[in-house]
């Protein structure tokens, strides 16, 4: 038995705290909102009125502490490769890797996803008796159930997070690997989507920026409070893997409290309406939330700024003791080293109580952290169960636009409009700005250690998410679900101005520069940072796959004509998932064919250049093509959603699509044109540069010498 069990410290029993909290928080909440009261029709009891707020943070709780045990896994437990018996692998120095709490995250995974499966499943019941104001017991309840679950949105939505929940527990229980827990995590997150349906303004015009508000701040909570949690729950095998565990949590959970800040102020001023809203019963859940969110922040900085480097002393010196008292035969022989099984028992004994004062630091970190986490939860769910000052009904008499879009009809589209109408998406906003300042932190990094990046690139990438921002967010965005003509625009610019701008930013080949090294100051840590994650993309058997010239040109040219001519146009329309599937879609298949053509980022075997100009020649025929047969075309796209629209200004449906073919054409020309001249100047410089090197050499040549030295062979032959 190792030492370390020896040790008097705290258990992983104290996450506890966090759910008693979160419960004591959302009873204290529903109670003064007013949320349980009995309704004066058709009343589902106490039971359902106090039980479902209950359930529902027991079950966010237990999705929060899945979806951060899972994130632990992919990409913050130093992990040590399973090698065969005798196997040894060689240190790099610095202290060893215990990988012990590796294994154990996944099993926190399945504990926590199998809670929260029988959450969810309780709250699915719940929901409904409280839709319905009907009791559990009723006779016919469960048949209404089942038509809740199988005829309802709502009841499909929960019913699917069910399905999601349980998969994920059992994928949890039987994964191994990096790879396993991160395809797991994106069901977990899928889940997490399907719960951000489910908030305040499902019916009110906002409700599309709601839902990606909701859907970001539910995914930083998430990580955030989960990773926690997991890792508390794991103190006891983590061991010296405790420092850089903490340490690499942290980066993440900055991430985390700038997504939870701004999606919360977003989410709050949709529901708040104006500042007179804070005088509600809503409001002031809404001011408690904030200010326990901002102490949360500032215990995490305070503590972090004061206890990882502490943490990581000790850990460090626990490392350095038990080294030495195994002596330094323990490494030179094995070439591992024996931490914690030397043959000094003072040395063993030395090492458990350094572990144990490290690991009594880290519960300093935690459990105020844990305790107000709970709470916050627990306001979360009152605030959810409680009527906003906002209401959520649709307008009395809904205009056409608003009955196919969900939001009302912009004014005349004018050209100043494309910049000062704007219709947010806050994931892709938020994505826009975290890739401007990750991209530039890269960059001072790299100048911090005397390495130069070309200023070029950054200008290019500034401007590629610039562009990006806009086409996603403003006029683009705006009257994309309006027009025809301004989603065409949307749709080009993503997929053939955005990616040039990207593509000769070089952001992969930046990021293997500037990224860290996994495991460069842990010996054996074969776990994966994002470096080894890119890596992981770049060199896989997919991502070569798409990142093959050939495919690349055949992926962005045959997935336009699905696009368009399958019902994929129309899910992007009416879906936020479609749309997202479609901002995502075009703009990587833009930026793997442009990177084929003049990109600089590792991944694909490059075509030469007169096959390079064919492809090119060939995807602006393809344009054209396309182009025409829009403009040319009566047949007009998704009629039910462009004919029935209802606008008083601007040109007919038809006539729209027909300038919409046009801009097709236009926009596809002009960047793969410029592309084609790229391509043509590198051949040109190629070819300057293989004629100077070949005159270089013809240069140093001496045909006299030459025939002399030959002469001289001969003889001694």
């Amino acid at each position: 038995m190792s030492v370390l069990t020896d040790v008097r410290r705290p258990g992983p029993w104290r996450v506890v705290t966090l759910v008693v909290v979160a419960v004591i928080a959302v009873v204290v909440g529903v109670w003064f909102s007013g949320a349980a009261l009995p309704a004066l029709v058709l009343d589902p009891g106490p039971l359902v009125r106090w039980g479902l707020p209950v359930t529902e943070t027991l079950g966010e709780v237990a999705a929060a502490t899945t979806i951060g045990a899972l994130v632990l896994a992919v990409c913050v437990l130093p992990r040590r490769e399973e090698r065969a018996p005798g196997a040894r692998r060689p240190l790099r120095g610095g202290p060893a890797a215990e990988g012990t709490a590796y294994p154990r995250t996944l099993l926190v995974a399945a504990w926590a996803a199998g809670v929260w499966t029988v959450a969810a499943v309780a709250q699915l019941v719940l929901s409904y008796a409280n839709v319905a104001g009907t009791s559990v017991t009723a006779p016919s309840f469960g048949d209404e159930l089942w038509l809740y679950v199988t005829q309802i949105p709502l009841g499909r939505t929960l019913g699917s997070v069910v399905v999601v929940a349980a998969v994920v527990t059992a994928l949890s229980m039987v994964v191994r690997t990096p790879t396993g827990a991160a395809w797991t995590l994106v069901l977990g997150i899928v889940a997490l989507w399907q719960l951000a349906q489910l908030g305040h303004a499902a019916g009110a015009a906002g409700h599309d920026l709601a839902t990606s508000a909701l859907f970001v701040h539910l995914v930083g909570a998430a990580v955030w409070i989960g990773a926690l949690a997991a890792l508390a729950a794991l103190v006891r095998v983590v061991g010296t893997d405790l420092a850089p565990a903490v340490a690499r949590y942290s980066v993440i959970a900055g991430w985390c409290v700038a997504a939870v800040a701004v999606s919360g102020l977003v989410s709050g001023w949709l529901r708040l309406g104006s500042f007179a809203g804070l005088d509600t019963r809503y409001g002031a859940l809404l001011v408690a939330k904030v200010v326990l969110l901002v102490t949360l922040a500032g215990l995490g900085l305070w503590h972090r700024r004061r206890t990882v480097a502490a943490l990581a002393g000790r850990t460090s010196e626990s490392v350095a003791t038990a080294t030495a008292g195994t002596g330094a035969s323990s490494v030179g022989a094995t070439g591992t080293a024996a931490v914690g099984t030397g043959s000094d028992p003072r040395a063993n004994g030395t090492r458990g109580t350094l572990v144990a004062g490290a690991t009594r630091l880290f519960w300093r970190l935690v459990l105020v952290e844990l305790a107000v986490m709970g709470a916050v939860s627990g306001v979360a769910v009152a605030l959810a169960s409680s009527a906003p000052p906002v209401p959520e009904t649709p307008p009395a008499d809904p205009t056409p636009a608003y009955r196919i879009t969900g939001h009302p009809l912009p004014p005349e589209l004018t050209a100043s409009r494309w910049l000062t109408e704007w219709r947010w998406d806050l994931l892709l906003a938020f994505a826009t700005v975290a890739g401007l300042v990750v991209y530039w932190r890269w960059v001072l990094r790299l100048r911090r250690r005397g390495d130069a990046w070309p200023w070029a690139r950054t200008a290019s990438w500034t401007v590629g998410l610039l562009i990006f921002g806009w086409t996603t967010n403003s006029g683009p965005a705006t009257y994309g679900h309006i027009l025809f003509s301004a989603h065409m625009i949307q749709h080009m610019v993503l997929a053939m101005v955005v990616p040039v701008f990207v593509a000769l930013s070089a952001p992969v080949t930046l990021a293997l520069r500037a990224l860290p090294v996994r495991g460069a100051h842990l010996s054996g840590d074969v776990s994966r940072g994002p470096r080894e994650w890119l890596l992981v993309l770049v060199h896989s058997r997919v991502g070569q796959f798409f990142a093959n010239p050939i495919v690349a040109a055949v992926n962005f040219v045959v997935s336009m004509l699905l696009f368009y001519y399958t019902g994929l146009f129309e899910w992007s329309l009416r879906n936020s998932v479609g749309h997202l599937f479609m901002v995502v879609h075009f703009s990587l298949a833009g930026y793997l064919f442009v990177n084929s053509m003049v990109g600089v980022d590792p991944g694909p075997k490059r075509l030469g250049y007169p096959q390079r100009l064919l492809a090119l020649f060939a995807t602006m025929a393809f344009h054209a093509f396309f182009g025409v047969s829009l403009v040319s075309g009566e047949s007009l796209l998704v009629a039910d959603w462009f004919g029935l629209m209802g606008r008083p200004w601007g040109p007919s449906a038809i006539a729209d699509q027909q300038t919409g073919g046009a801009i097709t054409w236009g926009i596809g020309e002009l960047p793969t044109l410029a592309l084609a001249i790229g391509v043509a100047l590198a051949w040109s410089r190629d070819d300057d540069r293989t004629a100077r090197q070949r005159d270089r050499r013809t240069r140093d040549e001496d045909p006299e010498l030459d025939a002399y030295n030959a002469m001289l062979k001969s003889l001694n032959d």
